[in-house]
């Protein structure tokens, strides 16, 4: 595309540039999202493993292919997520100087991995968990019957809520090594801290007491492993400082 004299590109050109990308991003998801519709139940079935030998069911004709096609559109949100990002990137690079790409590339990629890192300890330990604490009330009388929709949104929330905290050591330290946190700061108010990740926990978690109860565990970890990532911020500006 042609630039101006200041190696900057025109307006109009932004914007066609804009919507090329942003309608190889829509067609890219529409075609995972087809391909995940029809290879539905791969990953129905891997959403529905924590229930064992439970079977979903659904109350209403339309229920069922409403709850897959939310499940197909998800899903394939995640497959094409990699030409998301690459879009995303080719369109703002040009702007940036090297440093910023660097910060820019360093922030998304620990994004990615932390969040990755918390949706897999949902799914792993806390999920599973979780399931069989609300199943140990069914007896004789009383038979768990999960309706689709009413699981997948509670999966899906539940793992988001745990892939978004799990940010918290990145958040932490972009604060710290911009000098808005200190380590002094965040362990004085530690009792605040609890506080807020307990109203965190309630307000992104599925409304039940067990899931923000075993929310606050990790958030706990990941508070502490926050105060040692501002902690290497500060000693390295330091060492700048004292050159």
């Amino acid at each position: 595309m042609s630039k101006n004299k200041d190696g900057t590109m025109p307006v109009l050109e932004h914007l066609s540039e804009l919507r090329l990308r942003l309608m190889i991003s829509a067609g890219v998801l529409l075609v995972a999202a087809s391909i995940c519709f029809a290879n539905i139940e791969f990953i129905r079935g891997i959403l529905t493993q924590p229930l064992d030998e439970l079977k979903l069911i659904y109350l209403s004709p339309p229920e069922a292919f409403m709850a897959n096609l939310k499940l197909a559109l998800f899903s394939g949100l995640i497959v094409s997520m990699p030409v998301l990002i690459y879009e995303l990137l080719a369109y703002i690079f040009p702007g940036l100087t090297r440093n910023e790409k660097i910060f820019f590339v360093s922030v998304l990629f620990g994004i990615i991995i932390l969040f990755s890192i918390g949706a897999a300890f949902a799914y792993h330990v806390v999920f599973p968990f979780t399931l069989r604490f609300f199943l140990q009330f069914a007896d004789a009388q009383l038979h768990p019957h999960f309706t689709i929709s009413e699981y997948i949104i509670f999966f899906i929330s539940f793992h988001l809520a745990f892939g978004a905290v799990f940010q918290l050591p990145l958040l932490t330290w972009a604060l710290g090594k911009l000098g808005l946190l200190t380590t002094h700061f965040l362990r004085r108010h530690r009792k605040i801290a609890l506080l807020i990740m307990l109203v965190i926990s309630a307000v992104i978690t599925p409304p039940d007491i067990i899931s923000q109860l075993v929310m606050i565990l990790p958030l706990l970890v990941l508070y502490e492993l926050g105060i040692i990532m501002v902690l290497i911020s500060e000693r390295k500006r330091l060492k700048l400082l004292s050159q």
